[in-house]
Parts: structure tokens; C-alpha cells; sequence
């Protein structure tokens, strides 16, 4: 069986430096060069080759294996690196065999310009894909790049970070003539148009409850020119273990003795398991936490790599929240009031924990129609009330009730069982 040639992948260096050395021979030996028409115009296509430029790509994937069974020696142009969020992926995905050559990639060369280091930062990408995934990771981890698209940019992205404490880096044309790199507030990017192509990086920066206001902050003077070329922003705190939004490290579930809290208002930890493993959090979901009160079941969900909104009436539990985010590293957006009023406004969630408050709450929180509902219930009486109101709002509900019995030592060296309070816990979810 004669052995197919392979599509030799090339990508342009997104930083601006020269084409990589082995682009040149296999350009000039090429039969078919396929790129989009920015990429055919800055290299040397030979007289002789054919060209495709990059549409749709069903049509070009077509073109490409048709090209390597008649043996025809084809490139593919891509920028900086065609492996990552790239079209290697699909080019795999159709079978073609595949040279690489890689260039830099435009998330390094924005980190580059920003002068930080990237290697515990999260890349994700809002190019052919709900956007939402993107910005709540951004919301969740201290340091992610986004590849934007048209309608999924900075502007768009902004305008959802507004309310979390974030520094957002946009490099657009990275390097041509027209590049520019602005360091911005999320309203400030929310607020005026992009080019497209950008990169953008958010990251985190203290939460303005905590710390003075920043007379930076204020709209800038259209007059005034642009920003300095290298911004002044800091990395951000980041996970030693190299892992941006993998499982915590220390677990989940945790103690209460790892939180603070007040006359022991804290979901336990047997039911908090639970909860959290029918709230499905990850990377790119949105959690609410209804009543916060200690905020354990909203950092929890926010160390497995969700974006949360924690929900708390009490000032003081508000404090404790932060207090406790603090501890665990993780950022949750504290909103101080009284549900369900405190809830208008808010971005919309993937899964809700409702800790507290009546049926207003519960109601006010499907009328939203997550995907996931959750809800702990003490008394009883309130059980079939909550299943009614979440079936009425189409959801299929499951619960159980939970009760625990702790280990506890007893004089003499003895040790009983000492029952905790029993728990109801409800799920409702969307079809």
C-alpha cells in the first residue's frame, strides 16, 4: 500500500517574526496551498500551485483529501499554533495525515507583550461555541486567555465580568502594523468596539470591597491618547500544582472545622457532598449560592473550577464569605441582600443551591429556569410544597433525606454515634 503523503501544516507566527525555515521548500514543491486570504497573501505562493481560500470548511476538507490521494503535495496556513483551538483538530478528525509546523501562538505573544508568565493560566475559546463557557471562566480562575470571535469579544466579554474584580489585557492584530495592546477595566471594554482578530487575557485583581477605590477606574477621556503599550498588570494568584481548574488538590466536602462560621450555619459536610455533586460544577458553569451563610457549598463548587454568585442578606455572613474564599483561594462574587429582590440582575446560572428562604426564593430562582435547581430542607412540611412548585415549572424532580451519625468519644475510651439533624435534599432538573 503506497504511503500518502503528508498535508504539511505551517503556522505564521503570531508575534510577527518570519516564517519558519521549512515553509519555503514545502511552499515551493506545493501543488495546493490552502489558507485564509490573509495567510495566502503573506507568503509566496508558487506560479504553478492552486489555492483555496478558507470558507467554510467542509468543502475545503473535501479539497484536501482529494488532493492527498492523487498525491499532490498540499499546504495548509494557519496562525501561530494550528494546534491549539486550531485546525489540526479537524484536519485529525477527517483523517488526513498530518506534518505540523508550529509557530507562536497569539496567546503567547499577548503574554509576551503583557510581559507575564502563562503557565498556570487557563486558555479557553469563544470562537464557534456558546460564549458563555468562556466568560464564566473568566468569573472562576485568576488568569485566562480567551481566542475572541465576532459578537464574542472583549466587548461582549466585558460587559458580562462587570461586578467581578478583573484586568482585562486585549491585543488585537498581533503582529502586523495595526497591532495594539490596552489594558482596560470590564466596563471600559464593554464599552467601545474591538478588531478583530484580539486576544484577551482577564485577570484577577482585588476585590474592590476590600481594598480603596482606584481613581483608574473612571471612564477614560476619548480625547486622552491610548494607554502605554505594556500594561500594568500583575499575574494574579495561581495554582501551584500546574493545574488551572482541575479537582482541588486537598478534596471537597471539606470539614466544618475549615470554615468559618457562626452558631454552627453551615451546611455539614455529609449533605454538602451531596449538593455538590448534584450542582455538576465545572469549568464554564455559573452557580449560585442562595443564602450563602457560610459560603462552604459555593467555594466548594468554585475550587472544582465553577464561576459563583453567592447570595447572602446578613453583612456579617457576608464577611465570613469572604473571609472563607480567602482561605480556600478561590474568587466568589459576594452579593449583600435579601433574596428573592437581590437576584434581579444577576447573570444567568447553570445550577442554583438554595440554602435559604421561602418559596418566593425557590420560585424566584425556576423562574429563571437553570438547569439544575438544589435545595436543603429541614422541616418537612415545606418538602411537598418546594416538589410542587418545581414540577409546576417543568422540572423532574429526585430527593432523598439524609442523616448522619458521627463518630464521638465517649469517657473511659468508649465511642458512641451522635446523630446529626436530618436533611432533606431536593434536586430539580430541566429536561
Amino acid at each position: 500500500m503506497t504511503r500518502m503523503e503528508p498535508v504539511t501544516v505551517v503556522g505564521l507566527d503570531a508575534a510577527g517574526a518570519p516564517p519558519h525555515p521549512a515553509l519555503a521548500p514545502v511552499l515551493a514543491a506545493a501543488g495546493l496551498v490552502v489558507g485564509a486570504a490573509r495567510h495566502l497573501a503573506a507568503v509566496p505562493v508558487p506560479a504553478g500551485a492552486d489555492t483555496l481560500t478558507l470558507g467554510p470548511l467542509a468543502p475545503a476538507l473535501h479539497r484536501l483529501a482529494e488532493a492527498v490521494a492523487a498525491g499532490v503535495p498540499t499546504v495548509v496556513l494557519a496562525s501561530g499554533d494550528p494546534g491549539l483551538f486550531g485546525i489540526v483538530r479537524r484536519l485529525r478528525a477527517a483523517g488526513l495525515p498530518l506534518r505540523v509546523v508550529p509557530a507562536v501562538s497569539s496567546v503567547a505573544a499577548a503574554f509576551a507583550r503583557a510581559g507575564l508568565p502563562w503557565d498556570g493560566a487557563a486558555v479557553v475559546t469563544a470562537h464557534g461555541r456558546d460564549p458563555r463557557a468562556a466568560l464564566n471562566a473568566c468569573r472562576a480562575l485568576p488568569l485566562v486567555a480567551v481566542l475572541t470571535a465576532p459578537g464574542a469579544g472583549a466587548a461582549e466579554l466585558g460587559a458580562g465580568l462587570a461586578g467581578w474584580p478583573r484586568r482585562l489585557l486585549v491585543a488585537e492584530h498581533l503582529g502586523t502594523h495595526a497591532e495594539r495592546i490596552r489594558e482596560v477595566t470590564p466596563e471600559q471594554a464593554a464599552a467601545q468596539p474591538w478588531s478583530d482578530p484580539h486576544v484577551l487575557l482577564s485577570l484577577a485583581t482585588p476585590d474592590p470591597a476590600e481594598s480603596a477605590p482606584d481613581p483608574a477606574e473612571s471612564a477614560p477621556d476619548p480625547a486622552a491618547p491610548d494607554p502605554a503599550p505594556v500594561p500594568r498588570v500583575a499575574a494574579g494568584g495561581m495554582r501551584s500544582d500546574n493545574q488551572p481548574a482541575a479537582a482541588p488538590a486537598g478534596g471537597w466536602a471539606l470539614s466544618e472545622t475549615r470554615y468559618a462560621h457562626r452558631d454552627s450555619m453551615i451546611t455539614k459536610s455529609e449533605v454538602r457532598a451531596l449538593v455538590v455533586a448534584r450542582l455538576r460544577p465545572r469549568l464554564g458553569r455559573l452557580v449560585w449560592d442562595v443564602g450563602a451563610g457560610s459560603g462552604s457549598v459555593g467555594i466548594e463548587c468554585a475550587l472544582l473550577g465553577a464561576a459563583v454568585v453567592a447570595v447572602e442578606q446578613d453583612p456579617r455572613a457576608g464577611a465570613t464569605i469572604r473571609a472563607n474564599a480567602t482561605a480556600h483561594a478561590v474568587t466568589v462574587r459576594l452579593v449583600t441582600g435579601r433574596a428573592p429582590q437581590a437576584l434581579a440582575g444577576l447573570p444567568e446560572p447553570d445550577a442554583v443551591f438554595v440554602g435559604g428562604g421561602g418559596a418566593d426564593v425557590l420560585a424566584a430562582v425556576v423562574a429563571r429556569q437553570p438547569e439544575r435547581v438544589v435545595l436543603t430542607l429541614a422541616a418537612l412540611d415545606r418538602v411537598a410544597p418546594a416538589v410542587g412548585l418545581l414540577r409546576a415549572a417543568g422540572y423532574t424532580v429526585e430527593g432523598s433525606q439524609l442523616s448522619a451519625a458521627r463518630l464521638a468519644d465517649l469517657p473511659g475510651g468508649s465511642i458512641r454515634l451522635a446523630a446529626t439533624n436530618p436533611v432533606v435534599v431536593l434536586t430539580g432538573e430541566r429536561p
